[in-house]
């Protein structure tokens, strides 16, 4: 089982204040439980899967909602 190494410490960021991490490009791991900011998928740490997408459907609407928004500016 993976573990926690400690090394994610280095990448790990604090919150937005817009609450929206995963509209930020941060992704969380659940084994280090904190949202890294990463390219990969896999976590630098302990080598588990990164998610980069909300579990709740509540917030995957506001993520949707968010890159719509986003799309549209860039327009």
């Amino acid at each position: 089982m993976s573990r926690c190494k400690g090394i994610c410490s280095r990448y790990k960021k604090i919150n937005p204040g817009t609450a929206q991490r995963y509209a930020n490009g941060q992704k969380r791991c659940q084994v280090c439980e904190i949202f890294i900011e990463w390219e990969g998928l896999w976590c630098p740490c302990c080598e588990y899967r990164l998610r980069a997408n909300p579990r709740s459907r509540k917030f995957k609407d506001k993520l949707h909602k968010a890159k719509e928004n986003a799309t549209k500016k860039l327009k």
